[in-house]
């Protein structure tokens, strides 16, 4: 029982370091910057990460990665019952408070995908904000993640 238990909690330390890379730019923390596999003819693929400020209020301005002809700053929000996605120009970032850019809502959206995002892969990715400036950080593609089935559903 106890090597279950040791092997569990070894699995799940381990889990918490491939996915705990985190960056520092100022006040700023980039936490976990990471996009889900594509499909091999899929255009577009998705960015995450969560942006911790701890500084002066500040906003993301761009993004740019050599895998795609463009990164857009994107929101989705549903209107009625269809859910729009639409690029903005800037994601504000207040002072003493965290932003996720995650699905479904505030994300990165990578244009022209020069090939496929794959489990694993690393991915340099420029952000520019207006105050911090410009930061390098490197994100990476986690591995899929199958839904829930109907019965894991509480």
């Amino acid at each position: 029982m106890r090597t279950r238990i040791f092997a569990g909690a070894l699995l799940a330390f381990a889990a918490a370091l491939a996915h705990g890379h985190d960056f520092q730019a100022g006040g700023l923390t980039i936490g976990h910057p990471h996009a889900r596999p594509t499909a091999p003819a899929q255009p577009t693929g998705g960015g995450y990460m969560k942006l911790v400020n701890n500084g002066p209020a500040d906003r993301l301005l761009a993004a740019s990665a050599p895998v795609a002809t463009s990164v857009q700053l994107h929101s989705m929000q549903m209107e009625g019952d269809v859910m729009r996605m639409r690029e903005v120009d800037a994601i504000d970032l207040p002072a003493g408070k965290t932003v996720e850019l995650k699905p479904g809502g505030l994300h990165l959206m990578f244009i022209g995908l020069k090939a496929p995002f794959v489990p694993g892969q690393k991915i340099p990715l420029k952000l520019r904000f207006e105050k911090a400036g410009e930061v390098s950080v490197e994100m990476t593609v986690d591995a899929a993640v199958a839904p829930p089935m109907a019965h894991d559903k509480p």
